[in-house]
């Protein structure tokens, strides 16, 4: 009876040491999913929390490059981007918009009377040909205004909205940035826009019938390059 007596209560000892174990690591489990969940959140009360700073377009080190495209050859350029500011933290850009001057249109890959002939086309300088392309005169500035950052396959997507000769239409690009309080700078991936969404319709097979080989792609390759540093 004593033997049996015992047994018992070594089987009852090995049973509430068991649940206790079970007990302790479910309190201990617990314990760390809550402290991860509270770090969790603090670290989105922080990035909320963050003070943005503003900073403002260098123009002298700011561009769009761009590439247009006929079935036998390409062309090059640049854009100069105008006055702008960027709001961003250290964790990346909340809002911005800038001026891109269309003004200052250069074709890159060529020289002399064809890379002046090109350049004054693309500008809509001479008679008939102002709506061309983009009619600097009556639209001398472009715009772009940030409406949203998304990540996205690994990526950081700038959304925003791109005015060319008054006509505003949403876009959206990869881009890389590097924040610090002492600088901003924003760099594209290439991406392409479909000029003629712009109504930048010359020499278009989408628009205009029986081209044959002297069309010229509606797609334009860009790239933005940003410097910007804080507003003193």
């Amino acid at each position: 009876m004593k033997t049996t007596l015992s047994q018992l209560f070594t089987i009852t000892a090995i049973i509430a040491l068991t649940f206790s174990c079970k007990n302790e690591k479910k309190t201990e489990t617990e314990t760390t999913a809550n402290e991860a969940t509270q770090e969790e959140a603090q670290q989105e009360t922080n990035k909320v929390n963050e003070e943005a700073l503003t900073y403002v377009v260098d123009t002298s080190n700011s561009k769009i490059e761009w590439v247009g495209k006929k079935p036998t050859e390409k062309h090059t350029g640049t854009i100069q981007i105008g006055r702008g500011t960027l709001s961003a933290t250290e964790s990346g850009i909340k809002t911005g918009v800038f001026d891109i001057d269309m003004t200052s249109i250069t074709v890159t890959d060529l020289t002399g009377k064809e890379k002046t002939g090109l350049e004054g086309h693309l500008k809509g300088e001479g008679e008939g040909k102002e709506d061309h392309f983009f009619n600097v005169a009556k639209f001398p500035t472009a715009t772009f205004d940030i409406t949203s950052i998304n990540e996205k396959e690994g990526k950081t997507f700038i959304e925003g909205d791109l005015t060319i000769k008054g006509i505003k239409k949403a876009i959206s690009f990869p881009a890389t940035t590097s924040i610090t309080p002492n600088s901003l700078k924003l760099t594209s991936d290439v991406f392409t826009i479909n000029r003629t969404e712009w109504r930048v319709n010359y020499g278009s097979k989408s628009v205009f019938e029986n081209l044959g080989d002297k069309f010229i792609s509606d797609d334009i390759e860009i790239k933005i390059s940003i410097a910007a540093n804080p507003n003193s």
